[in-house]
């Protein structure tokens, strides 16, 4: 094999790490973003006025 097949495998394989990587990062926004609407809609859901002891019960049930 001679020099310029091993530096075509190597750029081959480099390339296709990239792509993986790249694919990686995209889904990790995308569940980024997911997850950052369900708390969105979680908190929508939520009262906007609880009283202390029923703060203090949802801080224990979520933790």
């Amino acid at each position: 094999m001679g020099m310029k097949d091993q530096f075509q495998e190597k750029s081959e394989r480099m390339q296709q790490q990239g792509r993986q990587k790249a694919d990686q990062a995209r889904e990790q926004v995308q569940d980024r973003a997911r997850r950052r609407d369900d708390d969105a809609d979680e908190r929508m859901d939520q009262p906007l006025h609880q009283e202390p002891s029923e703060r203090a019960a949802r801080r224990d049930r979520d933790a």
